[in-house]
């Protein structure tokens, strides 16, 4: 589940395992995205390891203001999930913490640049902070009915100023790449 913790700027992002009381809507906006240039950290993780997370977000928050070109003040949690030949996810996977940003000309000591690429994405408002059980209904109910499978490209959430840390009227959009199932 994505929290994001308290700082002077009260935007700092990690999961950690809590049950808050929380809405999602089944209903996706379905949307072709532009690329996304994003410049901040990353780092390897595992399923169920929250203090990656939790430790990149508290890592990237303060260095925020290093960041030229800087697109909105809404935040951006990636995962990068590699696939095993089945097509399942494996269980390392690549996470950020980041923010979009008009180019790459200036990228600071220790962080990273990286392009979300366009495609196709079903977009879900979340609504508390149980994020983990969000994301088991999208799977489980939704996508299997839906006429669309997971597409191997980023996931990722937009956390923006409707945001709050640890609330449970929180709100961000999910981004869950998705392609047409083919007939």
């Amino acid at each position: 589940m994505l929290i994001l913790g308290s700082t002077s700027l009260n935007t700092c992002a990690f999961f950690i395992p809590l049950s808050f009381n929380f809405i999602y809507t089944m209903n996706p906006t379905i949307k072709q995205t532009h690329e996304i240039k994003v410049i901040g950290l990353s780092t390897k993780t595992k399923l169920n390891e929250s203090q990656d997370i939790l430790g990149l977000w508290k890592q990237f928050m303060p260095r925020k203001h290093e960041l030229k070109h800087i697109v909105s003040e809404e935040f951006i949690a990636i995962q990068i999930f590699n696939l095993q030949e089945s097509g399942e996810p494996k269980t390392e996977f690549d996470i950020w913490a980041c923010v979009e940003v008009a180019n790459f000309n200036a990228v600071p000591q220790s962080m990273k640049s990286f392009s979300i690429p366009s495609g196709t994405y079903a977009i879900f408002l979340h609504k508390g902070m149980d994020a983990g059980l969000t994301y088991q209904k999208i799977m489980t109910e939704w996508l299997p009915n839906s006429g669309y499978k997971i597409d191997n490209r980023p996931h990722f959430q937009i956390m923006g100023a409707k945001y709050k840390n640890g609330s449970s009227d929180s709100e961000e959009d999910f981004y869950v790449p998705i392609q047409l199932l083919e007939e």
